[in-house]
């Protein structure tokens, strides 16, 4: 009798299993990051508030926030979160639709892999659909100038509308317009530096007192104990790094006086040195006085503040080493590490600088200065610590936004219109297709409509009843047609002044499908000893 056939032993080393364990395992961790900001897309979303281990709080819906804060343990679920810093960096703004969009994206890909649709095929097809994605949106963009006030205002306020502080987009829209315009040249320039905006954030007062200062504005205070002046015109600004007291010895050791003549002779040794001093400073025609923060000793003592006072200097004290760079920025000073070194022309020159009091804290305001300096500050008001961030944040969004339109000078409709419109022309394009390749855009076209489809959703509208009338009007040839949340339903949204720069919306799709085409790429996960 022929012996039976041996069985395979059972843990020999089964090729497919395993990469397909991996991906599905990928997908799931990636889907789950992107299923918990969803809810946090478009203008009527939840705020998430997120504990940080020191017992903090935050109250956010800006997704890059949310991502940074949540502790995420899985390798491809992290890929996600650098995803949406990614998008923060290019882009600014859409840091929820990049996640929301790749979470999609990677659910149609699964589709694609069960049919047996090798990944490869599938990640190259995706690629290939994002490149054709974005074709179509700078096909339905529309130039925008930047002396074109209006359009940038629509843009800045569609990003505020989504956030917390909506209510006052009126206010923060104009605030970042102007902010971004004064700090380039509007002609010639293809980016701007974010860091030209200083925003100070003060608590005290609503979110209705924030305002937009051309100049500089430091939260320290003047020092006014020894009588020295709160308001300076013309100010002669100097930036200085060295200490107003008298020297001290590098090691700590004690002088033994047991004569009181020494005495005498050290405290007017004491004097003489500060006096030499504020009078160098007087000398050079310095009338306002910033000092760089400092460990090693006393910035100044009561005597140099008495001198100083005498000559009617202004002293501010503990300016940071990161806002120095600023301030020479914003005054046109120089600063100066060195009492012998102090010359006129390392200073900078304001028309007024005063110590402002308002809402029941104190700042230092400094106006007119030269007019190359290119500078402006931001105070933001708000009445609590939680708000005061968010606004910020928000803030800080629609200033990315009047960047990219800097860098890219174009706008396309917001509410879910562009993605539908690509949506729409990629599963038309897909029919030209043949083979696999046609599959791959189709499932690309339907994943696009997850942002419509969430955007309803949010807004407690029924989203399939929304989406098909959506699909529907594209499929009629209406580019602009988007989702009216206010109305809750389907208008012509470029009436409703609800616009976004392409830039945003070509990036997050770019990016989506980049992510998508890296977590499939992957067949097996290592630990490292």
């Amino acid at each position: 009798m022929s012996q039976p056939a041996a069985a395979p032993k059972t843990g020999a080393f089964k090729d497919k299993t395993k990469p397909e364990e991996v991906r599905k395992s990928n997908i799931i961790a990636a889907k789950a990051v992107a299923d918990a900001v969803r809810t946090s897309l478009g203008p009527r979303s939840m705020d998430k508030m997120i504990q940080i281990g020191n017992g903090e709080v935050i109250i956010t819906n800006d997704g890059a926030t949310i991502l940074k804060h949540m502790s995420v343990m899985h390798p491809a679920a992290r890929m996600l979160v650098d995803l949406s810093a990614a998008q923060d960096v290019e882009a600014g703004d859409g840091t929820t639709s990049v996640v929301v969009i790749a979470g999609s994206l990677l659910v149609a890909a699964e589709k694609m892999l069960t049919m047996g649709i090798h990944p490869t095929v599938v990640a190259e097809s995706f690629l290939a659909a994002a490149a054709k994605a974005v074709e179509v949106l700078t096909g339905m963009a529309i130039p925008v100038d930047l002396a074109d006030r209006e359009s940038l205002l629509k843009a800045a306020s569609t990003s505020l509308n989504s956030k917390i502080v909506s209510q006052y987009s009126a206010l923060l829209a104009p605030i970042a317009v102007d902010a971004v315009l004064r700090v380039i040249d509007p002609a010639a320039a293809k980016n701007v530096d974010l860091r030209d905006v200083r925003v100070v954030k003060k608590v005290g007062g609503t979110i209705d007192d924030t305002e937009l200062i051309d100049g500089l504005v430091l939260t320290q205070n003047v020092i006014k104990s020894a009588g020295g002046p709160s308001r300076v015109e013309k100010a002669k600004i100097a930036l200085v790094q060295f200490q107003l007291s008298p020297p001290k010895p590098d090691m700590e050791n004690q002088i033994v006086v047991n004569d009181y003549r020494q005495m005498d002779k050290i405290l007017k040794e004491e004097r003489t040195y500060l006096l030499n001093m504020c009078k160098k400073i007087k000398k050079a025609g310095a009338n306002v006085i910033l000092i760089q923060k400092s460990i090693l000793r006393d910035a100044v003592n009561d005597l140099s503040l008495h001198f100083l006072a005498k000559l009617k200097i202004m002293v501010i004290k503990d300016i940071e080493r990161d806002e120095v760079e600023f301030v020479c920025k914003s005054t046109g000073c120089k600063p100066i590490a060195d009492i012998d070194s102090f010359t006129e022309d390392k200073l900078g020159y304001a028309d007024v600088v005063e110590e402002v009091q308002s809402h029941g804290s104190r700042y230092v305001r400094f106006t007119g200065a030269k007019a190359s300096a290119k500078t402006v500050s931001v105070i933001v008001r708000g009445a609590n610590g939680l708000v005061l961030e968010e606004a910020e944040r928000s803030l800080h969004d629609a200033l990315c936004v009047m960047r990219c339109l800097v860098k890219k000078r174009a706008l396309i409709a917001g509410g879910g219109a562009p993605e539908m419109e690509v949506s729409h022309q990629l599963a038309k394009h897909a029919n030209t297709l043949t083979g696999m390749r046609q599959y791959c855009f189709q499932a690309f076209a339907e994943a696009l409509e997850v942002i419509p489809t969430t955007l309803a959703e949010n807004a407690g509208l029924n989203p399939i009843a929304i989406v098909t009338e959506l699909r529907n009007r594209h499929a009629l040839g209406e580019t602009t047609a988007g989702i009216n949340v206010r109305k809750g339903a389907i208008t012509s949204i470029l009436e409703e002044n609800v616009i976004q720069p392409l830039l945003v919306c070509t990036s997050a799709i770019e990016l989506a499908a980049e992510t998508t085409r890296m977590v499939l790429k992957i067949d097996d996960i290592v630990t490292a000893r």
